[in-house]
């Protein structure tokens, strides 16, 4: 396959074994933990759908570590992860988007 001058094919992304996905999560979680404590956001380039996949399941993670709400937002280039809300639930209807907070996936 030939490429206009001055490109180059884009580069071929090997998936994530299940053991890398599982090391990668416990790797990670502890870094953006402390950066959520310092900084109170941790934004990170997640360009394809298993990067966000994985730093969802890290944000959720997170969550558990801090007994925090914790949220993550992406728009196809970036994430950002940061504390929820952690005010009292209004309303029953409520609840289950305060539970999946941290699967936003929204524009930045």
């Amino acid at each position: 396959m030939t490429h206009p001058l001055g490109t180059s094919p884009a580069p071929l992304r090997t998936p994530l074994s299940a053991e890398e996905r599982a090391q990668s999560e416990a790797n990670f979680a502890p870094l953006v933990a402390q950066q959520l404590v310092a900084n109170g956001r941790f934004r990170v380039s997640a360009d394809t759908p298993e990067m966000v996949e994985l730093f969802q399941a890290v944000a959720r993670r997170v969550g558990e570590m801090l007994g925090r709400p914790v949220v993550s937002y992406a728009n196809g280039r970036y994430m950002v992860i940061t504390f929820g809300q952690e005010e009292a639930l209004t309303s029953p209807a409520e609840a289950p988007a305060q539970h999946r907070g941290d699967r936003q996936v929204s524009s930045i």
